[in-house]
């Protein structure tokens, strides 16, 4: 899995590429916690657009990310999922904690 990131205007997009299941959620973990730490955003969209696979390793890895714009008080969404990882986030039901959202909608607080 690789991870890449965008930030412009307090918002940060952290964008999911390929496949991500245990071994590739460990590595992620801390490339995650480096990039929120350096931006420090008020607001982060997780875009899983380009994520092909996801296994429940990476409904701890969302819930990683939501517990840290938490604590910095700042919110997160899960953007443009690809339908394979929309069955296991819709399984998971996080969305009741991490709102799903299209790219081109407007997150409302």
């Amino acid at each position: 899995m690789k991870i890449h990131a965008k930030f412009s205007g307090g918002r940060l997009t952290i964008y999911f590429i390929g496949e991500l299941d245990h071994h590739g959620a460990a590595q992620a973990a801390g490339e995650i916690d480096d990039i929120l730490e350096e931006y420090l955003p008020r607001d982060c969209a997780v875009n899983l657009s380009e994520l092909r696979f996801m296994d429940s390793s990476g409904i701890a890895l969302i819930l990683r990310v939501s517990r840290a714009m938490g604590r910095m008080g700042g919110r997160v969404w899960i953007e443009d999922p690809a339908p394979q990882p929309l069955r296991v986030i819709d399984a998971g039901g996080i969305e009741r904690l991490v709102p799903i959202m299209a790219a081109k909608e407007e997150v409302r607080k």
